[in-house]
């Protein structure tokens, strides 16, 4: 049955790594490490089960700074006492041919000093963002801001030496790395601020790092992605036109691909009601073929795969079904795709690995988990969320 879908068949980078297909599950946040940010025995089990059907799992979130830290059950990769579970994490994710993806941030304005133990979190500029109970940051000095694009290269160092296929650097989801993008979050008049050149220097800083680690290192088969919104809805906020340009420079970067995070894989502009293109066909024509992209949201069934590869994406993400049924890949293979799973009970949970942690972190994200039990009225447990991938 592997010739019925294009998403099946392999991905070569331009450096030669082979992906075996089309598919990745993208990072989801299960909230489940130590309170020190170790990684622990009931993250290794979920993604144990849910690993080896994608071609590329990449592995949620961690901190490289110990300020960077953006919510509670974080792992971390910003010391090297983390290695040993790290280098449990890489092998546990690289099962039948999958490649386990890191993905890197610093959480910048979007922590609060409860999660920072008293400290008060840090970000481009001393404004708080848009959201309730939002902590003012304060504005990183330039030392400080040379210190975390270190800290970028350091966490990039430790993936390597753990086992990882490669890094993904989160410069999405409202996170520092787009904090430094975005007029409304960065108000700075040095260079690290103001115009769209200047705002673009923070993350081509941190993918340098980023590249000059891999070179001393790793060999030509680490993989480094980048991960963008491409919008805000704030005013002054990121708009598609400066997103489109900053695009069309991070395609010429030394990175491996471009992964788009929106909660809706076809969705068009939030600002713009009148432009009725999808935001993602805009991407793909700044990018031009010079870089893969990832694209995720509500991408459940295979169609909803099958149509983003033949517009010519080259990768699909599927993150809440990726949960729901971690054997989606391999049912597709074996062409028995009315098997997939779309919904899960609340008696499946243990069996996906999906502990109670993981689960209240879903439902505070209002993530659209489909989640009903058959032992009671199915209304009563119907969760209609949004939003899981955006991690």
């Amino acid at each position: 049955m592997t010739e019925k879908y294009n998403f099946l068949k392999p991905y070569t980078f331009k450096n030669g790594v082979t992906i075996k297909n089309r598919i990745v599950i993208p990072p989801m946040t299960e909230a489940a490490a130590l309170e020190n940010g170790a990684v622990s025995q009931d993250e290794l089990r979920y993604f144990n089960i849910h690993t080896g059907g994608v071609g590329m799992f990449i592995i949620p979130t961690m901190n490289v700074s110990d300020d960077g830290k953006g919510f509670e059950g974080e792992p971390s990769v910003a010391s090297d006492k983390f290695m040993p579970g790290l280098k449990k994490l890489a092998s546990t994710v690289q099962q039948n041919g999958t490649k386990a993806i890191l993905q890197i941030f610093h959480a910048g304005r979007m922590s609060n000093s409860k999660i920072l133990r008293g400290v008060q979190p840090v970000s481009a500029s001393a404004v708080a963002a848009l959201r309730p109970n939002a902590e003012t940051p304060r504005e990183l000095t330039e030392a400080e801001i040379e210190q975390i694009i270190d800290d970028f290269g350091q966490a990039t160092r430790r993936a390597i030496q753990a086992g990882f296929d490669g890094i993904e650097l989160h410069g999405a989801n409202t996170y520092l790395m787009q904090q430094f993008f975005s007029p409304h979050s960065n108000r700075r008049t040095d260079q690290w601020g103001g115009s769209l050149e200047n705002r673009m220097r923070f993350p081509l800083a941190v993918i340098k790092s980023v590249h000059d680690t891999v070179e001393k290192y790793a060999d030509d088969k680490f993989i480094v992605g980048y991960r963008i919104s491409p919008e805000e809805i704030e005013e002054p906020g990121i708009r598609l036109a400066d997103t489109l340009k900053f695009i069309d420079v991070l395609a010429d970067q030394p990175i491996n691909y471009l992964h788009v995070s929106m909660g809706y894989a076809w969705r068009t502009s939030l600002n713009d009601k009148s432009d009725d293109e999808p935001i993602i066909l805009k991407i793909k024509n700044a990018v031009n073929g010079r870089l893969p992209i990832i694209s995720v949201g509500s991408v459940e069934k295979p169609a909803d795969a099958e149509k983003l590869i033949n517009a010519g994406i080259d990768f699909a993400a599927i993150g809440r079904e990726s949960i729901r049924d971690p054997k989606w890949v391999q049912k597709v293979e074996l062409g028995q795709e009315n098997s997939i799973r779309y919904q899960m009970s609340l008696a499946e949970l243990d069996e996906l690995g999906v502990n109670s942690a993981f689960l209240d972190f879903l439902y505070a994200l209002h993530a659209d988990l489909h989640l009903v039990d058959y032992d009671q009225p199915k209304d009563d447990f119907d969760k209609q969320l949004d939003g899981v991938e955006g991690n």
